[in-house]
């Protein structure tokens, strides 16, 4: 491939062109996203499966478009590492990178949907009582020797992806819940504790039909030591009614547009 030198002048109009596209966006969005969601998470309703996740395991399971899933810690130390895909279409999977950049934030939490690859929305997080998610760092790397009683999340999910019919190589970077990782001034990461309180929750919305993997493992990040990781909760629940100004489905254009790709598949 030839390389096409560009000048100066036409890189600072692309420049421009982006910042002004980024500056619409941003005034296009929320000012303010919802409360936190109240802790103690409120008894759930409509339940059709409910399964306790042990610290170092994995869960695999299957949301119809409507259901959503609940998570709840069972304490301090475990983070729950989630891979989706489309249950139509496995090769249509969970895409990180423009979720972030659709929504202009990296910050994913109550009021924040999730795109594919496909720019359809693949889930809603519809509640959240500590917005300790981390969607840049990823979960535990494998680790040498395997340890069957202590998996790393990249073990985990390898054994998940078979379970569902995939392949290690199906897997999207990981969205992980119960994660306070937060960037400082000099663009490092770094773990907030003082975000997470042991009893915090999160609720997903499946806007089509999903394969879901989670990994309950202690984040790299977490500067906590010991094997001990506690159990987490994973709730399936049923569809409920979703009001035509439903945050998830309004607060961005790119939102908007995602929710009609979606309704178009």
């Amino acid at each position: 491939m030839t390389h096409i030198p560009r000048s100066a002048d036409a890189i600072a109009a692309d420049r421009a062109r982006y910042e002004e596209h980024q500056r619409k966006g941003l005034n296009a969005a929320p000012k303010a996203l919802p409360a936190p969601s109240p802790r103690p998470a409120p008894a759930p309703e409509g339940v059709i499966w409910a399964e306790t996740v042990p610290g170092g395991w994995y869960y695999t399971c299957r949301l119809a478009r409507g259901q959503s899933l609940r998570l709840e810690a069972g304490g301090l130390g475990g983070s729950v590492s989630l891979a989706a895909w489309s249950a139509a279409d496995s090769s249509e999977r969970q895409n990180l990178p423009d979720t972030c950049k659709l929504q202009w934030t990296t910050d994913l939490k109550k009021g924040r949907v999730v795109f594919s690859d496909m720019g359809r929305v693949l889930f809603s997080i519809t509640e959240d009582s500590a917005g300790a998610n981390d969607a840049l760092s990823g979960g535990m790397p494998a680790r040498a020797p395997f340890t069957p009683a202590f998996r790393s999340t990249r073990e985990n999910m390898i054994l998940a992806t078979a379970k569902l019919g995939l392949d290690k190589r199906d897997l999207p970077a990981l969205l992980t819940f119960f994660a306070p990782v937060r960037v400082d001034g000099e663009g490092q990461f770094f773990w907030n504790p003082a975000l997470l309180n042991g009893d915090d929750w999160v609720e997903l919305r499946a806007e089509q039909d999903l394969l879901i993997a989670l990994s309950n493992t202690r984040h790299p990040l977490d500067p906590t030591t010991g094997p001990e990781v506690p159990s987490v909760r994973a709730t399936r629940l049923a569809a409920r009614p979703i009001a035509q100004d439903d945050l998830c489905r309004t607060a961005t254009a790119e939102a908007v547009r995602g929710f009609e790709n979606t309704a178009r598949a």
